[in-house]
């Protein structure tokens, strides 16, 4: 593969192109805004009333889900482990030509679904290709990578079999929409896949391998614990959970989720996030996996309450847990880290990601709330117009880092 171009520049088509991680990151931010606007738009329109706001052709919750699933934390995602991927394993660089047109597609099918939300179900069709497409490109990209690399560890390979799963998942998603006779249960599965196969093994993978090394170079005389016992666990637990789930058997769904909700809570003890709550950025970082132990605890109280009483207790409530929670956070507080320290800025939090971060853990209160009884569309809608709030200011930082030169005056 090609090396990335190391030239310093002020141009900002040339500085996206300086590193994998300027122009994902970049496309990610528009994607943090773009869905979220339409779902609080879409639910303010079911809580008060507006008849003239165009409807979706699917179910509205599948296509907030497939879009959050398959657009916007991969973006991210793809960044992240086009940069990484290199030096986990000792492999070549990722050259422009194979990132920016992962973030393209991507990008530009996340925008065309999106639109086709609005009623425009052809638009819909096309962005999910798209997406596809984006999708083969990188997830390509990353095997060559792995392929050639020095040391094709287990976080590696773990990562690249989640984005094997998403590929798939989004490969069923569009089989519902484009082929006539095939089942809502094949679209279903997909939604599964998203959030169980696929963000859940990749940010427990990059957790599992990033949380001890970050918190060893920065807490003195702390013990780096990576046992190489629960990735291939999890994995194993994951994949039951949404064969499970996907077979009508939801009242069996604590068989997986109290050993998960046990392997995530060993974690958190393990790593001691009381010891590394300094420096901040590494702070946000233990804090962000809190939500993991905590979103399966709530799994399994809402599991066994099905198997004994035959109710769901807590809806939705453990999902939005992990999603926004533990997926949001962990975003931000990775994100975050990642853009500083390729920037040439300090590894300090800045008071605009704080700003992020702390709304953010409000916006996930509130989203669990919603689910406790009440006027529960209002809550949505104050949820969803939180989550802009919290994430408004710091993509217009993080973009702006994006479209200028390194702090440092380094490439790159």
């Amino acid at each position: 593969m090609d090396a990335p171009t190391s030239t310093v520049t002020n141009d900002p088509a040339s500085l996206l192109a300086a590193a994998p991680h300027r122009a994902l990151f970049l496309a990610g931010t528009v994607a943090v805004l773009l869905t979220m606007t339409w779902w609080t738009l879409e639910l303010a329109a079911l809580r008060f009333g507006w008849v003239r706001w165009p409807q979706p052709t699917i179910p509205p919750v599948w296509g907030h889900a497939v879009l959050i699933q398959y657009g916007l934390f991969p973006l991210f995602m793809f960044g992240f482990l086009m940069t990484t991927f290199p030096r986990w394993m000792d492999g070549p660089q990722v050259p422009p030509r194979r990132y920016l047109p992962v973030a393209g597609g991507v990008l530009g099918g996340y925008v065309l679904g999106t639109l086709g939300l609005l009623g425009m179900p052809l638009l819909l069709k096309l962005g999910l290709v798209v997406m596809l497409a984006g999708y083969l490109v990188g997830v390509g990209t990353l095997a060559g990578v792995l392929a050639k690399a020095a040391d094709r560890n287990r976080h590696g390979w773990s990562c690249l079999a989640a984005f094997g799963v998403g590929t798939l998942g989004l490969v069923l998603f569009l089989a519902w929409l484009l082929i006539p006779g095939v089942s809502p249960d094949v679209a279903w599965l997909a939604v599964k896949l998203g959030t169980f196969g696929f963000l859940l093994p990749v940010y427990f993978t990059v957790c599992h391998r990033m949380l001890p090394f970050f918190s060893k170079n920065m807490v003195a005389g702390y013990a780096m614990w990576r046992p190489a016992w629960s990735l291939p666990v999890a994995w194993v637990l994951l994949l039951a959970h949404v064969l499970l789930d996907c077979a009508g058997l939801p009242q069996w769904l604590w068989l997986c989720d109290l050993p998960l909700a046990a392997v995530f809570a060993t974690h958190w003890l393990m790593w001691k996030p009381w010891r590394c709550l300094r420096p901040g950025l590494l702070g946000v970082l233990h804090i962000a996996f809190t939500w993991l132990p905590v979103a399966f605890v709530l799994f399994c109280v809402q599991d066994l309450a099905l198997a004994i009483r035959g109710e769901q207790v807590l809806g939705l409530a453990p999902l939005h847990a992990l999603a926004i929670g533990f997926f949001g956070s962990m975003l931000v507080a990775m994100v975050t880290r990642v853009t500083h320290g390729h920037s040439g800025r300090p590894l300090q939090m800045h008071p605009v990601p704080w700003l992020c971060f702390v709304l953010l853990q409000l916006v996930a209160f509130v989203r669990i709330r919603a689910e406790l009884g009440g006027d529960r569309y209002l809550w949505l809608v104050i949820a969803g117009a939180g989550w802009l709030l919290a994430f408004l200011p710091w993509v217009l930082r993080s973009a702006w880092i994006y479209l200028t030169p390194r702090a440092d005056g380094k490439p790159g």
